[in-house]
């Protein structure tokens, strides 16, 4: 079986964590920071980020997984799940780039919004199929 909403999200994830470190990585050139952010308050921005990152991105793939693996995800269930998972890249993009902005912003919470979101509303669907409610 091959998981391919999974695999989709799998490779743009790679992309986005790839283009986060990279952003994080010009920021420490840039201020000549090679540890820690030096109390750079961009590098910390964007070290935060790329960390946030990492610390959501996992968890949704993993239910993507489970979730489409359980075959409740596919297009015989109009492929919500491939939605959800774009809409979720899609915001990690937006708070990426809101967390460059030192005052409050509309990309980084709409961005913290939906990622939160997607993770609460996969979890619930996870355990609504393992209780065979779903």
């Amino acid at each position: 079986m091959i998981l391919q909403t999974t695999l989709s999200m799998s490779a743009a994830a790679g992309l986005i964590a790839l283009w986060l470190a990279v952003r994080t990585g010009k920021a420490r050139m840039s201020a000549k920071v090679w540890h820690g952010d030096g109390e750079n308050p961009v590098l910390l921005r964007r070290m935060r980020a790329q960390a946030n990152y990492g610390e959501s991105a996992p968890f949704v793939l993993i239910l993507v997984a489970a979730i489409e693996f359980s075959g409740k995800g596919g297009a015989e269930h109009g492929n919500w799940l491939a939605i959800v998972g774009g809409l979720y890249m899609l915001a990690r993009i937006a708070h990426g780039i809101g967390m460059d902005k030192p005052e409050k912003s509309p990309l980084r919470a709409a961005g913290f919004i939906i990622s939160a979101l997607t993770l609460l509303g996969l979890a619930l669907t996870a355990v609504l199929i393992a209780a065979g409610r779903f």
